[in-house]
């Protein structure tokens, strides 16, 4: 009997793969999903409906997908009031041939159509069969679904969606679309709500946040719009992701420099040190400029934690071209990196680029690359060693926190911190003052008692086991035209 003639709500999943815009499109599928009157399963292997929000960058994608739509084949058999559906990057790509490989998929719809997925999933069990709804364009802006966030204390905001660059080597833009720009009033109002809900810290979130504007003709809109963060009261922390080095401005960084609650953080994607396989990629910078912005970060922000993406063994990579990239490592000195072995993306020019390196020597590259980040990163946290820090506790950092009797969050640079609470019982959302004890490669310790904690309204919702779920806001797509003067910068330094 399902959970429908039993008079319960059905119930549903989603699981996501990929980046970071990914984790945010789930939050608003599982807005969209309780609007709808579906709860949250407690047991996800006996959810009434499983969303699958997929990734299409890397090259295993596919293969976990259809491995996971093969695991939950015997489960549909047995209830056939169970329905699957599909989303994300990878439904983009692939369309009508899940259905076809995987039949037993009720559901598949884009990235630019999240809004239809409870509609959908009523029209397949009326109707039977699957429905396929792939648009190529966007249908809405995303924030104007409803939004069930994952956490009390942090939440992401989206300014833009799609992105305008032609990399290679990347299958986004042909999955997401252009770039869309959202107009700074919108974003705003959109982080007074989630901080009225007491929500601290806020990642502005972009396929290429820093040409936010470029819709409406602002190229410096994306520095006013942090200054503008930084009027908002009760907003602790401001991060964003992921900036493009070739649209990386000096505003930006006097905006990250003067305006005190916007991290000293600074995602910024370098993908190969090379000048050679770099006009390869059609990144649209050179290993002079890129090191240029670096220094000129660090000059304003000495204490910036710089974190980076790097490929090895993109087609045509050269011995040489991958010391340079171990060079601009050596010079950076990020404080941790995603590093990446170059894989082929159907649809993609790279896919088809001569030179394609042998995976034995792209395995040996790339295990040359890690000795090396290792040696930087555990180096620059032992510089941290006996320096205070401020940690917004955080929930599923450590995973050797209950044995250990330590807490963990994230210090405002974005390390990791792992911490003994002493007889303080600190919440997550809450934040605790304390000293580095130890450094490792890819996270601090602080073993003495804290210095101080602060508890927090995220803290009181996390407790209360309250998160944020907007109703959405109602923002339509930008229109033309440069927008209205921001508020004027809080004067002042970040920490």
């Amino acid at each position: 009997m399902t959970t429908e003639m039993q008079g319960t709500p059905r119930t549903y999943d989603v699981r996501t793969y990929g980046c970071q815009m990914n984790v945010h499109d789930s939050e608003r599928i599982s807005g969209l999903m309780e609007d709808a009157g579906y709860v949250r399963a407690a047991d996800a292997d006996a959810a009434d409906v499983v969303v699958f929000n997929t990734c299409a960058v890397r090259e295993n994608a596919d293969n976990r997908l259809y491995g996971n739509l093969g695991h939950l084949r015997p489960t549909k058999v047995k209830n056939p009031g169970m329905q699957i559906a599909v989303g994300g990057c990878l439904a983009q790509k692939d369309k009508g041939d899940i259905v076809k490989k995987a039949p037993w998929v009720d559901v598949v719809f884009g990235t630019h159509n999240i809004g239809s997925l409870p509609a959908m999933l009523e029209r397949a069990r009326h109707n039977e069969e699957a429905q396929v709804e792939i648009l190529e364009s966007l249908e809405v802006f995303p924030s104007t679904l409803p939004t069930k966030r994952e956490s009390t204390y942090a939440g992401w905001v989206s300014i833009s969606v799609g992105c305008n660059n032609t990399c290679t080597f990347c299958i986004v833009p042909s999955l997401r679309g252009k770039e869309k720009d959202r107009r700074p009033g919108d974003i705003l109002a959109e982080v007074r709500a989630l901080v009225a809900e007491g929500v601290s810290e806020v990642t502005l979130l972009g396929q290429n946040v820093n040409s936010y504007g470029v819709e409406f003709g602002d190229r410096l809109a994306f520095g006013k719009l942090l200054r503008a963060c930084g009027e908002v009261a009760g907003l602790e922390r401001v991060r964003f992701t992921s900036p493009h080095p070739k649209d990386f401005t000096d505003d930006v960084i006097a905006a990250m420099a003067e305006t005190p609650n916007v991290c000293h953080s600074l995602h910024m994607p370098l993908q190969s040190g090379s000048d050679r396989v770099l006009k390869a990629m059609r990144r649209s910078y050179r290993q002079e400029k890129y090191l240029g912005i670096i220094e000129k970060v660090r000059a304003a922000m000495p204490d910036a934690a710089i974190t980076t993406d790097i490929i090895v063994g993109f087609p045509g990579e050269t011995d040489e071209d991958f010391e340079q990239t171990l060079e601009v490592v050596r010079q950076a000195r990020f404080s941790s990196a995603f590093t990446f072995q170059y894989s082929k993306r159907p649809g993609t020019p790279a896919a088809t680029m001569e030179e394609q390196i042998p995976k034995k020597v792209v395995q040996e590259r790339y295990e040359r690359l890690i000795a090396l980040l290792e040696e930087i990163t555990w180096a620059e946290n032992k510089k941290l060693v006996g320096e205070k820090v401020e940690v917004l506790v955080a929930v599923g950092e450590g995973r050797k926190d209950e044995r250990t009797g330590r807490m963990s969050g994230r210090a405002r640079d974005g390390r990791l911190v792992h911490f003994d609470t002493g007889s303080l019982r600190p919440r997550p959302g809450d934040i605790v003052e304390t000293v580095i004890t130890y450094a490792a490669p890819h996270h601090l310790n602080a073993d003495g008692a804290p210095l101080s904690h602060r508890r927090t309204r995220a803290g009181d919702a996390f407790e209360a086991g309250i998160t944020p779920k907007l109703k959405g806001v109602s923002l339509g797509l930008p229109t033309i035209g440069v927008p209205a003067p921001l508020p004027p910068a809080a004067e002042g330094c970040a920490l």
